[in-house]
């Protein structure tokens, strides 16, 4: 690896003291897709989709979709030959580390140290050598982001239910998909879909605390203990 690529990805190793580095997680089918809230205005996440999964630490780690950079892996490192192997642009995968690359790898098994698996065959990479290797193996089986997300425990859940995000089962045709304009506007349609028919026809009153309730029973069906 030049030394180029490493500097980038230098603070990925600070992850390696994260709570999940090193470990797997054993559930396979725990990732979801959260799909941004039209009001919601944040810079790093308007109109966004981001793929999310539990941590070991008990809490949530994810990258963003929909975000594609203009830079390719190749002209980032351009003296790291195994680079400009790679077709697709860098993606911004959100605020966490934005000095550090991390990598969603497609792998029947783990890439290598310091990976979480998100879901059945697709590995969320955070070290140096790990993605070093990556690069050099199978390059396009993965997607290359600058930065990350994580949630603290109970933090997404909390989000979830005030409504910051909608929730659609992760699905890996979506996570790779290689057009993602108009992504975020096709996610959105489809969970107003699934709450129509979840909810059924709104009744009066239908915005109070029964609303309520019967919005943190749906969320709790993603996140109670199995």
């Amino acid at each position: 690896m030049v030394r180029a690529l490493r500097s980038l990805i230098a603070l990925a190793v600070l992850l390696a003291a994260a709570p999940w580095s090193g470990a797997a997680l054993a559930q396979d089918d725990d990732a979801m897709l959260l799909v941004a809230h039209p009001a919601f205005r944040d810079l790093d996440y308007r109109q966004t989709v981001l793929l999310a999964a539990p941590a070991p630490n008990g809490g949530h780690v994810g990258v963003i979709l929909n975000r594609p950079t203009r830079r390719s892996l190749a002209s980032l490192f351009p003296e790291h030959e195994p680079s400009k192997k790679v077709i697709e642009p860098v993606y911004y995968g959100g605020p966490f580390s934005r000095g550090a690359l991390v990598a969603l790898v497609k792998s029947e098994a783990t890439p290598g140290a310091g990976s979480v698996q998100l879901m059945k065959n697709l590995y969320l990479a955070f070290r140096v050598n790990t993605i070093d290797q990556v690069i050099e193996t199978h390059p396009n089986d993965a997607r290359y982001y600058v930065g990350y997300v994580g949630w603290r425990p109970g933090e997404l859940k909390a989000e979830i239910e005030r409504g910051i995000w909608s929730v659609l089962s992760a699905d890996m045709d979506v996570v790779f998909r290689k057009d993602v304009d108009g992504l975020w506007e096709e996610m959105l349609q489809q969970t107003r879909r699934i709450r129509a028919e979840f909810t059924g026809p709104r009744v009066r009153g239908d915005d109070g605390p029964y609303a309520a309730a019967r919005t943190a029973a749906f969320s709790n069906v993603i996140f109670e203990p199995r």
